[in-house]
């Protein structure tokens, strides 16, 4: 599978260069539990998407990588794609090559419509039509 092959809501087998690393940030859990997530943009020569990384797997990847993504996920937050391993997914450093990544060509750039609850979104314990 290709970069500009992913889709929202979906699974995703894909190899991937890391472009960019970005900084870590300490969020918070419904459950009160703090974690530290990174997003780090990854692509091949068809596009790219940011590659959202949790806790302990940010200090695994470098600008460079070549990464094996298997039984990954395509998440939206807030409106746009983002790659994730899941509870599924596994990552390995690659053995393939990248030359170039198309970064013109962005995935998590595009506006994505959530259609979860059939055109309504949950807001505050309740439906209500989107505008």
């Amino acid at each position: 599978m290709k970069v500009n092959e992913l889709k929202p809501r979906a699974g995703a087998s894909v190899t991937v260069k890391v472009v960019s690393v970005g900084e870590p940030k300490q969020v918070m859990n419904k459950d009160g539990s703090t974690h530290n997530v990174a997003d780090v943009l990854v692509g091949d020569e068809t596009g790219s998407i940011l590659f959202s990384l949790w806790d302990d797997n940010i200090s695994k990847v470098a600008t460079g990588d070549v990464l094996d993504i298997t039984n990954g996920y395509v998440s939206i937050v807030r409106g746009s794609m983002r790659l994730t391993l899941g509870r599924d997914g596994k990552m390995e450093k690659s053995t393939k090559t990248i030359e170039n990544v198309n970064t013109e060509n962005n995935l998590s750039n595009k506006t994505v419509e959530d259609t979860r609850y059939g055109g309504y979104r949950r807001s505050g314990g309740n439906f209500r039509k989107r505008f």
